[in-house]
């Protein structure tokens, strides 16, 4: 048990599953959330030098972790109220599954995508809808990110007006190594739209305040991963993509990926234009700028997009720490605050990039209702539409 001065009988105890890149991300937030009185007690994971990175970088701060093998006997352990969900894409659906019919309840955190297809994204919604002692958020903690967030207000605050057009850019590095690989593969992620790009669409809809009707998309792995293979099989995971997306209040996005542009001096550029005026937020220079038609280029104004309430940057510009303290937020409330990202909008979210992988794939315009009467179509026990 961890022996941190804030483990006290009120602390929220919280278990990590899957202890690679972002599960220590995870374990090194909550450290930061500590005066919060939360401590990490529990992780699980089946990976020996994962298990060693976690507790070398525990026992730096002074708490222990009692390990697991595997998520069951986290469960089982009876150790923690909280549970994080940091491992490879492929396992959310089993592992999602087994903590909603646990008899115990756990609150859940779990990393995007919420699940690699529509099918299992569905399940999990309904499974969830049967515990209302738990909260489920999905981790779509871009929403956070300073500028992101200062963005988002602008334009739910009405400065730019009933919103026409989002444009998102991300120009970044390859995807990582992780363990065994796993990320090479869409039949483990669900593909690069929904791995990565899952983010996107979720601001997408956010900005847009409808959901999304059709997809149209271009993509093809031109550079990154051509060269790798790994037990004799070859990366099929596209590093670079245009996406367009019609949402049915008449606004459209368009998402610009590639993959092998570390010389951007931004990794993300957000541009939400109104009837009215734009506005836009560049990640990570964390600069907002907005402004209107009727002042036209001299009255744009730029702006700084700060957070005081961020003790640790991490990964994702203090994206992640925000997103523990509003998730630790609705648990505390016991059931009167909803979780900021629901399931539903992980499920959105999973079936525009799925949409997406569909039309590169199939190179034809796909309708949302085609993602969903896919599943149905699978599923009769299931009629419910995601939007």
């Amino acid at each position: 048990m961890a022996t941190d001065a804030t483990a006290t009988a009120t602390a929220v105890r919280y278990g990590i599953i899957g202890m690679g890149m972002m599960g220590r991300e995870h374990l090194l937030n909550l450290y930061h959330l500590r005066n919060e009185n939360v401590i990490v007690t529990c992780i699980a994971d089946p990976h020996l030098p994962s298990q060693q990175l976690a507790l070398d970088l525990a026992k730096s701060f002074g708490w222990s972790l009692q390990v697991y093998s595997g998520h069951k006997d986290l469960l089982e352990g009876g150790e923690c109220d909280v549970v994080v969900v940091s491992t490879p894409n492929m396992t959310h659906y089993q592992i999602l599954m087994d903590i909603i019919n646990h008899p115990r309840p756990h609150h859940v955190l779990v990393e995007k995508p919420l699940c690699t297809s529509v099918a299992d994204c569905k399940k999990v919604v309904n499974a969830a809808k049967t515990r209302s002692d738990m909260i489920v958020q999905v981790g779509l903690e871009y929403r956070y990110m300073p500028a992101v967030a200062k963005l988002i207000n602008i334009v739910k605050g009405g400065s730019v007006g009933p919103v026409k057009m989002v444009a998102i850019r991300e120009h970044r590095f390859p995807f990582l190594v992780k363990v065994n690989n796993w990320n090479r593969f869409n039949v483990n992620t669900g593909g690069t739209l929904v791995e990565k790009c899952c983010h996107f669409f979720d601001l997408m809809r956010l900005f847009a305040g409808s959901n999304p009707v059709r997809v149209m998309a271009s993509g093809a792995m031109d550079v990154n991963h051509r060269d790798e293979v790994y037990d004799g099989r070859r990366p099929d995971i596209i590093d670079n993509a245009y996406v367009i997306v019609e949402f049915d209040n008449g606004a459209r996005g368009v998402l610009d990926l590639c993959m092998f542009a570390e010389g951007s001096r931004n990794e993300q550029e957000i541009s939400v234009v109104g009837e009215i005026g734009k506005g836009e937020a560049f990640v990570p220079e964390s600069i907002v700028r907005f402004g209107t038609r009727a002042a036209g280029r001299e009255g744009v104004r730029t702006l700084k997009a700060e957070d005081d309430r961020i003790k640790y940057d991490g990964l994702h510009h203090g994206s992640s720490y925000l997103e523990h303290l509003n998730f630790l937020y609705a648990i505390r409330a016991e059931g009167e605050k909803v979780p900021a990202v629901s399931l539903q909008d992980g499920l959105i979210s999973v079936a525009i990039g799925v949409a997406a992988q569909l039309s590169i794939e199939k190179h034809k315009l796909v309708t949302i209702d085609e993602v969903m009467h896919e599943y149905n179509a699978r599923d009769t026990s299931n009629t419910n539409d995601c939007c």
